[in-house]
């Protein structure tokens, strides 16, 4: 891929960690069938499609999407990639409404602005803005096709659910390949974080920033080491150790 569009790494076998501008998704691979985890802001649709490509697939390899949250930057692109290829979205069943823009959780404009003085804070928005980080467009998402345990999609991810940063926040524990996808519930860096390492984020990004905390515990005892999150790079780490050190970090965290 080009370096506009992010880089691919095979966190492991069979799971691919997709570093897009200012946003993360997750492609896990077996044999011939996918699932996609999140998939970026609408402007990265080709980047999305590329990154599919790049590792040996189709787009309509996919069989099944898993929405973290409903955030412009994890579902941007799926009304794109959807319409086009006609995957099915999950997400917790608290999160569908949220999806089809029932109603919006997620950081104004006006409170952006307000911490625009912040370092990073201005660029980034400008990056937003580009990558189409105003829309508004729903997503049709179906709630997890089973209540607990792995789901029958490719990599047999397990839904955790970890509300905060919205209501209806999931995490994904992979236990073949001891990773966790944390979504925006446990990150490792932001483009307007001065911090380096396991952290929360920002607290304006957070629906309850005090759920959000609270749910760090169902993901520190899950039995995974490496972390792949919503921003910020890849991480090998005990999923004990690096909830200890976002929860040492939240003081820190405006």
């Amino acid at each position: 891929m080009s370096a506009s569009s992010g880089a691919v790494v095979e966190a492991t076998e069979g799971v691919h960690f997709v570093g897009g501008a200012h946003v993360n998704w997750v492609i896990l691979e077996e044999g011939e069938d996918l699932t996609l985890i999140d998939g970026g802001y609408p402007g990265d649709i080709d980047a999305l499609e590329e990154s599919i490509r790049h590792i040996g697939h189709r787009p309509e390899d996919v069989r099944g999407i898993l929405v973290t949250h409903a955030h412009v930057d994890h579902i941007g692109s799926l009304p794109r990639f959807t319409e086009r290829y006609g995957t099915p979205v999950y997400t917790d069943g608290r999160e569908v409404a949220h999806a089809a823009r029932e109603y919006v959780q997620q950081v104004t404009p006006a409170t952006i602005l307000s911490q625009a003085w912040r370092p990073g804070v201005l660029s980034w928005t400008l990056h937003v803005l580009k990558a189409g980080g105003t829309s508004k467009e729903p997503v049709k998402a179906l709630p997890f096709p089973r209540e607990e345990g792995p789901l029958d999609l490719p990599g047999r991810p397990v839904p955790v659910f970890t509300p905060g940063h919205t209501s209806g926040h999931s995490c994904y524990h992979l236990p073949e390949a001891g990773a966790v996808v944390t979504g925006d519930t446990l990150v490792t860096g932001h483009a307007i974080s001065r911090l380096e390492g396991p952290q929360p984020l920002p607290s304006i990004f957070h629906h309850d920033r005090e759920a959000m905390l609270a749910s760090l515990d169902a993901i520190a005892g899950l039995d995974a080491d490496l972390l792949l999150p919503g921003h910020g790079p890849l991480t090998r780490m005990p999923v004990a150790e690096a909830v200890d050190t976002a929860r040492a970090m939240a003081s820190r965290v405006w």
